[in-house]
């Protein structure tokens, strides 16, 4: 997997062969923590639709997903959260599953139900 940094408030997914890949269009571009938060969305995303893919005999060779943010103040935080799927060969007749397989990622699910946060002292 490739994920590209694509702007500041957005990254890139694609399949690849060998590891995962971080890059960005210039060197002087750091990956976030904000990066990493939309990574592991997307991450996660594909996981799954790769998952029901391989179960429905579909390539996932063309899938991309793309992940962009908001932020929002009082406290600064993210606000929303994007993701688009863009899969060329996938046949129209199987795009309601694959958004349904979509919304089964556990990290979708960790960020539209929170999970209780606690900061302590060790």
């Amino acid at each position: 997997m490739k994920i590209t940094l694509s702007g500041d408030e957005s990254i890139r997914l694609e399949p690849t062969t060998g590891p995962l890949t971080i890059e960005a269009p210039s060197a002087d571009k750091g990956y976030s923590p904000f990066h990493m938060l939309g990574s592991s969305l997307a991450t996660c995303t594909f996981s799954v639709l790769q998952s029901w893919a391989t179960n429905a005999n579909v390539e996932v060779d063309d899938l991309t997903i793309d992940v962009s943010w908001n932020f929002v103040e009082k406290p600064h935080r993210v606000g929303s959260m994007s993701v688009r799927i863009d899969w060329p060969s996938l046949p129209a007749e199987r795009w309601p599953t694959a958004l349904r397989v979509a919304n089964l990622c556990g990290v979708h699910n960790t960020l539209t139900h929170p999970a209780q946060l606690e900061v302590s002292r060790r």
